[in-house]
């Protein structure tokens, strides 16, 4: 049987994709994210599927799990929050999976960084303001970031960046970017973006450390910065203008 790695979207239930669900309503077994699984998800399982709550699982207990539900002829859904191919740790039980001859596959989903950018209700490339996005995160117990990743290498060109795993680490964010932005530059975080709770700030690289801290971020959350977050004197994208050749 084969084993799925689903993207479970960022936290409502009602934001996985319709493939995502459809592999969940035939899995007889689902690993899922425990504090970032909503019940309304799970609740796409067939009634007898086993539940598995990775949340206090090692990697190689993960995988013992998915390598269970295999030999015991289950379609397996591996649940990973947002989409699988940014911070899911897929890649590290892919691999095992290949050493091991069980087939997978992956379905995507959406990623935390889009779901805050509904939120804000913004569109990350503006014309002429920012085309491109550097998504990242702040090193903090995790592992190293490799070199050249650093946030004053990433932000020396000014583009836009959505930093996840970074909200606990919000001054030093700023104080690697402060100079490359500037103070005024926009500036904004989402915790619990689509979710209960769901919190927004928005400020500048001046102020929104301290305004992280008094909303009591401290997960959860994706911080933006760049121009595009206030852009308001742009113009219209060549994509649908007048002036465009149409076959």
């Amino acid at each position: 049987m084969t084993v799925h790695f689903v993207g479970a979207g960022p936290g409502s239930a009602d934001l996985i994709t319709v493939r995502g669900q459809r592999l969940l309503a035939r899995c007889g077994v689902c690993l899922y994210p425990g504090s970032l699984t909503p019940a309304d998800l799970l609740a796409h399982c067939p009634a007898g599927a086993r539940l598995v709550d990775t949340a206090r699982l090692t990697l190689e207990e993960i995988v013992d799990e998915l390598l269970r539900g295999h030999r015991e002829g289950h379609e397996v859904v591996r649940l990973c929050s947002g989409d699988p191919s940014i911070y899911s740790a897929v890649a590290e039980q892919a691999r095992r999976l290949d050493a091991a001859g069980v087939p997978y596959d992956v379905t995507p989903g959406v990623p935390a960084f889009a779901a805050a950018a509904a939120v804000l209700g913004s569109e990350l490339t503006v014309p002429e303001v920012g085309q491109s996005l550097v998504i990242t995160r702040a090193r903090a117990r995790s592992t190293a970031m490799p070199p050249g990743e650093d946030l004053a290498t990433l932000g020396a060109s000014g583009t836009t960046m959505a930093l996840h795993l970074a909200v606990n680490r919000i001054e030093q964010v700023v104080a690697e970017l402060l100079p490359r932005y500037g103070p005024d530059c926009p500036a904004a975080a989402v915790a619990l973006a689509s979710q209960p709770g769901e919190v927004v700030v928005r400020g500048t690289l001046a102020d929104i450390a301290e305004q992280v801290r008094e909303a009591g971020i401290t997960r959860a959350a994706v911080i933006f910065v760049g121009r595009v977050l206030a852009a308001a004197d742009f113009p219209d994208s060549f994509l649908y203008s007048a002036a465009r050749e149409r076959a």
